[in-house]
């Protein structure tokens, strides 16, 4: 169970996309969760990761050591 406090004019806009559709507000909020969670979740892991990045704890490679490991640099 979720409880959420939006500002009245995200909710007023909510409640009339419902009742214009006939669809409930909690299908549009789910929806609009399951959409963007993962674009969080990603920008969240790339902040992690260009931090260690920063602190010197993670590997980084230049364009030219990928492509010679890919064997691209003919």
């Amino acid at each position: 169970m979720l409880a959420i406090r939006l500002p009245q004019s995200i909710e007023k806009r909510l409640e009339r996309l419902a009742q214009r559709s006939g669809r409930t507000k909690t299908y549009y909020a789910r929806e609009a969760i399951l959409k963007h969670i993962e674009d969080l979740e990603d920008a969240y892991e790339a902040e992690r990761i260009l931090e260690r990045v920063r602190a010197g704890r993670e590997r980084t490679y230049t364009l030219d050591e990928v492509a010679r490991r890919l064997g691209l640099d003919d």
